[in-house]
């Protein structure tokens, strides 16, 4: 790679391999960029680094590499000293990255590479990046949060598991049969929330690492709806509360039946527990983004519905809206299902006032089924 010093700036293009025409200004990278020759003096300083660094690149340029770019590690040990990139074995390639501190105390993300140019030779180049640690601080923090939320999700039903059972089995002949029955239902329900809870971090975790599985199979989802709708009624919820809507002709849709049930799940206690009035639940034939067959539900209801300013943060991890309650990951799981799937899924204002979720499916058949 070669650097051509410019007005007081840094310029630069890409290597050989590049294709042909294609120019890259050091500037135009996101993270920082420094560049040392075969001397440990600095050829490129770029703008991202100058950013991260607080030094002029001006200021940094021609000098050595350890005085334009002191970096400590976290036990205050000069790092280019204790790493010494032009000595030691020469079948080092560079250094992993790692957090490093700046004057100051200030933290950033450094890695380098060391460019031979035979194997074995001298070092002709230090490549040197750097990122900033505010993304790694935001996951971090995202992290803590979730610990928090589990902790205290799981305090509640474990501690009354725990009271019902202690006292159970401390005083059993002083309890009628009903009052046993009734603790033996709530320790049921609370073991139910801890299992439900459980099985969200799991796929909270399956998303963020892109390992969710879908095992497709083909669902007939104005069943499963029917099938949501009836389990309310039968809880108590009267059947006015719920207006279905399936259109005549519907696509065979190849999905996973048990994670489709799971984001109607979702979709509709949102809708029964924070809106109001009829719950619309429609089926019917849709176009996806790349225009291809598939199937869409829209789940609506005629509540307050979501302010326009929430509604980017809606599939958010602890999103909850006005009201508190439950651990806020419902919705952002819903959304790695549906994607996971290949599917979309939006929100906004149903046509009566309340949120309208409205999710679309490809219809994901087995290539055999497609093949002429």
């Amino acid at each position: 790679m070669k650097y051509v010093r410019t007005s007081g700036s840094v310029a630069g293009t890409c290597p050989a391999a590049s294709p042909p025409g294609f120019a890259l200004h050091p500037d135009e990278l996101p993270d920082g960029l420094v560049v040392a020759d075969a001397a440990g003096r600095v050829t490129c300083f770029n703008t991202a680094a100058a950013r991260i660094t607080g030094v002029r690149p001006a200021d940094a340029v021609g000098r050595a590499l350890e005085t334009a770019l002191p970096l400590e590690d976290l036990d205050g040990r000069r790092w280019w000293s204790l790493t010494d990139p032009y000595g030691g074995l020469a079948t080092r390639t560079g250094q992993p990255e790692r957090n490093l501190l700046l004057p100051g105390g200030r933290q950033v993300l450094v890695s380098a590479r060391y460019v031979r140019e035979r194997a074995g030779g001298p070092v002709v180049r230090v490549v040197v990046q750097l990122r900033g640690t505010e993304a790694r601080r935001r996951t971090e923090r995202s992290h803590a949060e979730l610990i928090a939320t589990v902790a205290h999700e799981l305090r509640s039903p474990l501690t009354s598991v725990k009271g019902f059972t202690a006292t159970l089995l401390a005083k059993w002949e002083r309890f009628t049969d009903d009052q046993k029955r009734l603790m033996l239902e709530t320790v049921d329900a609370d073991a139910d929330r801890v299992t439900r809870l459980i099985a969200e971090l799991l796929d909270i975790s399956r998303i963020d690492s892109g390992r969710l599985e879908v095992r497709r199979q083909p669902v007939d989802i104005a069943a499963a709806v029917r099938r949501h709708v009836a389990t309310y009624t039968r809880a108590g919820l009267r059947p006015e509360r719920f207006e279905i809507k399936v259109a005549e002709s519907l696509p065979a849709l190849w999905a996973d039946p048990d994670k489709i049930d799971q984001v109607l799940g979702n979709l509709l206690e949102n809708a029964v527990r924070h809106g109001e009035g009829t719950v619309t639940i429609e089926v019917s034939p849709a176009r996806t983004k790349a225009h291809a067959e598939g199937t869409a539900v829209t789940v609506s209801d005629e509540g307050p519905g979501i302010p326009e300013e929430s509604m980017a943060r809606v599939f958010t991890r602890f999103w909850r809206g006005s009201k508190r309650g439950g651990t806020g990951l419902g919705l952002y799981i819903v959304k790695g299902i549906i994607e996971a799937h290949g599917g979309t899924i939006t929100v906004g204002r149903a046509a009566r006032g309340g949120a309208q979720f409205r999710f679309t499916l490809p219809v994901g058949a087995p290539a055999f089924l497609t093949q002429a």
